[in-house]
């Protein structure tokens, strides 16, 4: 299903309705971290941003509301989705979690299947790629379902590692990834791998675009990494 396997923090406290979100969360495909409490939450997006937040509204230490707050209002992490779990069911407390900047809001008790397909929809709109999605650029088109890669109506035999740079860069034309970027989101958090096989496998990648005589669509930013266009 997947370009590479999808983060997933789930912040919960009760550890009955954490051990179920986490099973069927990871039956899905997602590779999930868990806290039982706001302080920790935040140390583990300081360690690794994940690629999604499910966060419950009342825990200790620090509130799901707060740790919205901070998440929503750092650069670095603010395009992190946050589907906001609560008892609360007011409309007045929906509005608030809103506000703060979840990008969902599920009352409880709430249905599994709805909630995983939630989380499906808010994946879509920030890992198009890791969804199956169709991903084009200019005369490049990514199937992230095939796994097929056409340029100029012509099929691009592409290794696997190239493959998920092409669909990690295609997810997002024009920013800029590090090689760290790369590392974390290609290779994977925890392999290490030296960052000059970044550039090695950025080479074959360039090689395979360009081998029917099209430009290459790659960009190096010097001291940062590359972007695509």
């Amino acid at each position: 299903m997947s370009v590479d396997k999808i983060q997933v923090l789930l912040v919960e406290d009760e550890p009955a309705q954490r051990e179920v979100l986490a099973y069927n969360l990871e039956a899905e495909g997602y590779a999930v971290r868990s806290a039982d409490n706001g302080e920790e939450a935040m140390i583990l997006i300081d360690e690794a941003a994940p690629d999604l937040i499910i966060l419950d509204w009342m825990m200790p230490l620090l509130s799901g509301i707060e740790v919205c707050r901070r998440v929503k209002t750092r650069t670095d992490t603010k395009d992190i989705p946050v589907i906001m779990l609560s008892a609360r069911s007011e409309e007045v407390d929906a509005v608030r979690g809103l506000d703060t900047g979840a990008d969902d809001y599920i009352v409880k008790p709430y249905n599994l299947r709805e909630l995983m397909a939630r989380v499906r929809t808010q994946l879509r709109r920030v890992r198009p790629a890791a969804s199956g999605a169709m991903l084009t650029f200019e005369d490049i088109m990514l199937n992230a379902e095939t796994h097929r890669v056409i340029r100029s109506e012509h099929e691009i035999k592409l290794g696997p590692t190239e493959y998920r740079l092409l669909a990690t860069l295609m997810e997002k034309p024009g920013r800029v990834y590090s090689r760290d970027q790369l590392l974390d989101t290609v290779w994977g958090r925890d392999i290490y791998v030296d960052t000059r096989t970044v550039d090695v496998h950025i080479a074959r990648l360039r090689k395979a675009l360009a081998g029917g005589g099209g430009t290459d669509p790659i960009r190096t930013v010097r001291g940062s990494g590359y972007a695509l266009g």
